[in-house]
């Protein structure tokens, strides 16, 4: 099977899916396994899962390697300055503009969070070359695309 769509996942998506084993979060590192989905994360995602995970839940370190390991999760590059400065212009919360950039830099067809306030409230698809939305919204999309084939 091909992959289909490059999906970058946002720490809050990350976390949900090592805490949940039953939630969409989950389910698209299970898409992710059976390589329907390319899930990809920034370097700075991957280390605030694991500050999010030590101090919330720390023997759930291992499981996030795991499920990581076994959805093939690619790790993308740092965003150059430019980036940067871009996704600053768009989201005004300093760490979620750099979260931003890491997406913006992976060029993915979908940005996934659950993250209301900056990213889903505000919704800044037309300055995106992505889709942004939660992994429910993802997996609609999935199955709309399937049945219209």
């Amino acid at each position: 099977m091909s992959l289909k769509n490059r999906i970058f996942l946002d720490t809050s998506t990350i976390v949900a899916a090592v805490f949940s084993e039953t939630g969409g979060a989950r389910k698209l590192f299970q898409l992710g396994e059976v390589e329907v989905l390319q899930l990809v994360i920034g370097p700075n995602v991957l280390r605030e899962c694991e500050d999010v995970l030590r101090r919330r839940m720390p023997g759930s370190l291992p499981k996030l390697a795991h499920m990581l390991e076994l959805a093939r999760v690619e790790t993308a590059s740092q965003p150059p300055a430019e980036l940067i400065e871009e996704a600053r212009s768009i989201v005004e919360y300093r760490p979620d503009a750099y979260v931003l950039a890491e997406a913006m830099a992976a060029e993915p067809d979908w940005f996934i969070t659950h993250d209301k306030e900056h990213f889903l409230d505000v919704r800044p698809v037309s300055r995106l070359s992505f889709r942004v939305g939660t992994p429910g919204d993802l997996i609609q999309f999935l199955e709309d695309e399937h049945l219209q084939k």
